[in-house]
């Protein structure tokens, strides 16, 4: 089990433009940390760049990127590296994130497509990692992410990312839903993935909710409530790796403000459970 110092500590919530205001207008949120897409706020001036500054003064921010595409046969566009470096050190962000998938090729592909899980695509990727590293001054942080087809597919997912942190020397979001998620979709344990993940590579967690689409066809849409067996999930990898900052993810059919908080605090209780437990053990 891991303990040490994160980036951020509690439980986060994903800063989205509908109830910006209404957080603004709150004394004190009950949130620990937020998150941002950088791609929609960076050079961004005005009432709303303004807005995004009050908010990174006042807590503790991430980035989670999108366009970054990590795993694209495309070159690496090292200007748009060196652009979200400038908005990272302007705003103080304590992590930034990227999808481990891609995005693009000649054009925007407008969705996260799946990497082939080869050794050659982890030299690939490690590599760019690696690279984009070396640009930012500062650790990547790669993400799991939900996918629904495996072309190409030699090493098993767990296998491929263990390796790509290993190689890039960089740092894990363990997503618990796309976890869940997956599981479904491709039939394996998530318990044994889990368990499988190096804990000192995990740099936080994401939490979600999806849609069922068929008994054996889950997608990844953070537009619903996190249900009980990702809760469960969630009960699982802190027993397997400590009490991890964890974020709140809903970009539709976003309810109210109030919902989402009790969310938050769900994650908080959660977190209160096992840290009360280790000291108890202490």
């Amino acid at each position: 089990m891991r303990i040490q110092n994160y980036a951020v500590e509690g439980a986060g919530l994903g800063l989205r433009r509908s109830f910006i205001d209404e957080i603004m207008q709150l004394e004190q949120p009950p949130i620990d940390f937020i998150e941002v897409a950088p791609e929609n706020w960076m050079e961004m001036g005005g009432r709303l760049g303004k807005k995004l500054r009050a908010f990174s003064e006042r807590f503790p921010m991430l980035c989670h990127g999108l366009s970054l595409s990590i795993g694209s046969p495309a070159p690496l566009d090292e200007a748009f590296v060196k652009r979200i470096r400038q908005f990272l050190d302007e705003h103080r962000v304590r992590l930034y994130s990227e999808h481990l998938s891609y995005c693009s090729d000649d054009g925007h592909l407008y969705d996260l497509m799946p990497i082939p899980f080869t050794d050659q695509a982890v030299s690939y990727v490690a590599d760019r990692i690696s690279r984009v590293q070396d640009i930012l001054q500062r650790k990547l942080v790669i993400e799991n992410v939900s996918y629904y087809a495996a072309p190409g597919q030699q090493v098993e997912e767990i296998d491929f990312i263990n390796a790509i942190l290993q190689r890039a020397d960089c740092e894990l979001l363990l997503d618990v839903n796309n976890v869940y998620v997956n599981s479904i979709n491709h039939g394996y344990d998530a318990k044994s993935y889990i368990k499988a993940v190096n804990s000192k590579r995990i740099a936080y967690l994401h939490i979600a909710g999806h849609f069922n689409e068929a008994e054996d066809l889950i997608i990844d849409t953070h537009g619903a409530d996190v249900i009980d067996p990702v809760w469960q999930l969630l009960h699982y990898t802190y027993q397997q790796h400590g009490v991890i900052p964890t974020l709140l993810e809903r970009d539709f059919n976003i309810p109210s403000l109030n919902t989402l908080f009790d969310e938050v605090g769900q994650i908080r209780h959660i977190q209160s459970q096992y840290r009360s437990d280790h000291v108890a053990s202490a």
